[in-house]
Order: structure tokens, then sequence, then C-alpha cells
């Protein structure tokens, strides 16, 4: 099995107008994105432009899941995987989002939804 580098992002909070019911398109709520990279293999190499820079991509996930509004989040988790897959150094992804206001009829801590993708390059 060849070895595989993978970078870990946890809980990348955005503000975001995301749900099925009304009332949550017109307030922003709390969401926590967890994201599990896995990388191509890359030259043994030091430098920053060999690999993924994290910070970059911390970046590019909290603009994907704060713009516009999704019913469901597992839309949401597509479109960060999809976000996180046009970076041709990643091969593959996990994605986990958590919505711990989700209105629920019993109490509970959170939701979330979990999914994996891979590139089709």
């Amino acid at each position: 099995m060849a070895a595989a580098d993978r970078i870990r992002l946890t809980g990348i909070r955005v503000d975001a107008a995301h749900g099925v019911y009304p009332e949550e398109k017109l307030r922003p709520q709390p969401f926590l994105i967890d994201v599990e990279a896995s990388l191509r293999p890359r030259p043994d190499s030091d430098e920053l432009a060999t690999t993924v820079d994290y910070s970059v991509l911390a970046a590019a996930i909290a603009e994907t899941a704060s713009t516009g509004s999704v019913d469901l989040i597992e839309t949401l988790a597509e479109r960060v995987a999809a976000t996180c897959l046009a970076d041709v150094r990643i091969e593959a992804v996990e994605v986990t989002v958590h919505k711990p206001q989700a209105p629920m009829p019993v109490p509970v801590t959170g939701v979330s939804v979990t999914i994996t993708r891979r590139s089709q390059q």
C-alpha cells in the first residue's frame, strides 16, 4: 500500500443561512466543517509550493460554505468537497458538516453529515 499524506482541518466555523425552514433562510446560524484531504504524492521537499496550503484551503472552504443558501447539509458537504477537489493535488476528501443549532423536536447537541468523494482526474 502506498503512503498517503493527509491534511485534516477541524472545526472551520461559518455563519450561514442554510436549512429547509424559512426562518433558517432569514437568520444565519453556525456550521462547523471538518475536512480530511488525501493528497497526491509530492516530491520530497520542504517547500510549501509542493503541497496544499491549508490556510488557503480553509479560506476557500469558508467562502464556499458561507456563500448562497442550500436546504440540505448534504448539499453543503458536496459543495465543500467540490471546492477541495478543484485543487489537483487533492485526490480524495472526506467532509463532515455539523449543524449544532438544527431545529429538532427533541434536544440534541447537533446534527452532522459526512461524505467521501474522489477526484475524477
